[in-house]
């Protein structure tokens, strides 16, 4: 039954077997696919082999991969420490240590690596106790490694690779253009950014050093990309999400509660239909059928001290940025180095408002410039930016 699936999905595969700009050669590269799909190419990213072992990125069990292997992770790194979990089922990886643990203290060779500041875990050990299949597959740019659910891809590895031909060649292509594009940043969760330039030929990034910053983003379409950016630099912020929102995105929000990203919503004074009001208190009954909890973060769009009024005397926290940046996308390198300038300019910490003007790539970009920098990005609570 599962063999029709898999069929039409590699049928619509090689119907996009269409020719890309050409791209200029690179060294060996190393592609990763998880069930039908081929995940961007970065030189942090891509699997590596040591000891005879091949690792791949735990990074990549975030997102739409998560979902397609049903295994999420949690790394925390100040212990050094990577969690793999899965229906109940875990894996804890101790950067110190050559072996991860199951739940009962058992023990799994081998162990997790670092490199370039990305952990590595080796794909044959999560394969096995996660039930999942993998291959190596030789390829035309060197190989890929395709991980997937058992029974679903009923196909060769030839077929799958020979399938996936043109979206190897496209993110291929992408990986490329990265690379010779001198303003282009990588994209991999700890891909340094290029420090801004100034005036005087210092590093205006330098002066963040020790800061805080508290990021707060308007939740929409790509809010569980933002949380994947997130999450890669171990970085803190508040997605403010509309009620309506927070009614339909349980699982993103039960997600963002097991790592400890901030919640606030988003009310509309301007509504014709719903008062302000009225929507915190929706928006708080939809976060509790989600998570069992509220929040008591708010932002008020389209309001004036009535509307703020309004929102302090239900108990809110109505945030009120000491940078409002909704109207300077960071959707790139120039927009994250636009902001890295404008915090370096500020004393002290600051509460940035992003609205919905920010893009995975450019939020990606940003974090790995201010953790280059020393300085941090935290979340904004009911008492203030967090510490």
């Amino acid at each position: 039954m599962k063999r029709r699936p898999a069929a039409l999905i590699l049928c619509a595969l090689l119907v996009l077997q269409l020719s890309l700009p050409p791209a200029r050669a690179a060294d060996r590269v190393y592609f990763t696919a998880v069930g039908s799909y081929v995940l961007p190419l970065s030189d942090n990213t891509m699997p590596v082999w040591s000891g005879g072992y091949v690792y791949i990125a735990s990074s990549i069990f975030t997102g739409s991969v998560r979902e397609t292997l049903g295994i999420s992770q949690v790394f925390n790194s100040d212990q050094g420490r990577l969690v793999l979990y899965s229906g109940g089922r875990s894996l804890t990886y101790t950067l110190s240590a050559n072996c991860a643990l199951d739940n009962d203290g058992n023990a799994y060779y081998p162990g997790a690596i670092q490199r370039n500041g990305t952990v590595f875990v080796p794909a044959n050990t999560v394969s096995r106790y996660f039930d999942l299949v993998y291959s190596v597959i030789e390829v035309e740019r060197g190989s890929m490694v395709w991980l997937r659910q058992p029974g679903v891809y009923n196909v060769s590895d030839k077929l799958f690779a020979d399938a996936a031909r043109y979206n190897m060649n496209a993110v291929y292509a992408d990986y490329i253009r990265a690379k010779e594009t001198p303003a282009a940043q990588p994209e991999g969760p700890n891909a340094p950014a290029r420090p801004p330039d100034s005036a005087g030929g210092e590093d205006p990034a330098a002066e963040l050093e020790g800061k805080r910053t508290a990021l707060c983003l308007a939740a929409g379409e790509n809010a569980a990309a933002l949380v994947d950016a997130l999450e890669s630099y171990d970085a803190e912020a508040v997605l403010f999400f509309p009620p309506e929102e927070l009614e339909r995105q349980g699982d993103l929000l039960r997600r963002m509660a097991a790592a400890g990203q901030g919640v606030g919503i988003l009310a509309d004074a301007g509504d014709p239909d719903r008062t302000v009001a009225e929507q915190l208190e929706a928006g708080n009954a939809a976060l509790f059928r989600a998570v069992c909890g509220k929040t008591r973060l708010a932002y008020i769009q389209n309001g004036g001290a009535q509307a703020l009024q309004t929102a302090g005397e239900l108990g809110f926290r109505v945030l009120q940025p000491d940078l409002d940046r909704s109207g300077q996308p960071l959707r790139n390198a120039s927009g994250a180095q636009a902001l890295v300038q404008r915090l370096a300019g500020r004393r002290g910490d600051a509460a940035v408002w992003l609205g919905d003007a920010a893009s995975p790539v450019g939020l990606r970009t940003f974090l790995a410039a201010v953790r280059e920098a020393g300085g941090r990005c935290t979340a904004y609570t009911e008492t203030g930016i967090s510490g």
